[in-house]
């Protein structure tokens, strides 16, 4: 019990500061654009049928620029979205018209577009899964918002399923705690590595 303390109180302390680090990054849409960039030219992506972005939210590393050139690779392009329930819904997405902001100012499909069959997306169908973070280490150790909803999400991913991080250098630690139910990620790219994570057992 007190292991499972420590180890919160310790994702806490880096959860802020990695805030406060990725918060005060200057030139994000330059680095952005570097990062998402060497991201669709990963080999990894080359290969992928049906990729998952994610749409960036507040300061992350920004995506939504760069979603119009995935639009046409000729590629699935995916991106999860959260129902009401806190859980990630995947929605394959054909234009960035299908997207509206919604609560907390987060892009998002459409309401009406959400609960067509055509456009839902079963996780295990995804050859390349990109992937949000507050922290990371240079493992592949992630650290999110502390909800859960990526490690639901992913544990129901194919085990041949590259997960693939973006994330600024400042939100890079030396290690981040993890526990059990944590998911290492194969790769993570910053503006200025890519690093290899080890992935999932």
């Amino acid at each position: 019990m007190t292991t499972e303390i420590s180890i919160r109180e310790l994702k806490d302390a880096l959860r802020k500061q990695a805030h406060a680090n990725r918060n005060a990054q200057e030139n994000k849409d330059d680095l952005s654009r570097r990062i998402v960039g060497a991201f669709m030219s990963l080999p990894e992506y080359a290969e992928a049928e049906t990729v998952m972005f994610y749409i960036d939210v507040r300061s992350e590393v920004r995506t939504r620029h760069d979603l119009e050139l995935a639009l046409q690779s000729g590629k699935t392009i995916v991106i999860p979205w959260c129902n009401a329930e806190g859980e990630l819904e995947l929605f394959r997405l054909d234009s960035m018209d299908e997207l509206e902001v919604g609560m907390y100012k987060i892009l998002e499909p459409r309401t009406e577009l959400r609960s067509l069959p055509e456009k839902q997306v079963n996780v295990e169908s995804l050859d390349l899964i990109m992937v949000p973070g507050v922290g990371f280490d240079r493992r592949g150790g992630r650290m999110g918002h502390g909800k859960g909803y990526y490690d639901k999400l992913l544990q129901h991913a194919r085990k041949n399923t590259p997960l693939v991080a973006l994330a600024f250098e400042c939100q890079v630690f030396d290690e981040i705690p993890v526990a059990d139910h944590d998911i290492y990620m194969d790769k993570l790219i910053t503006e200025d590595h890519v690093y290899k994570g080890r992935g999932r057992n």
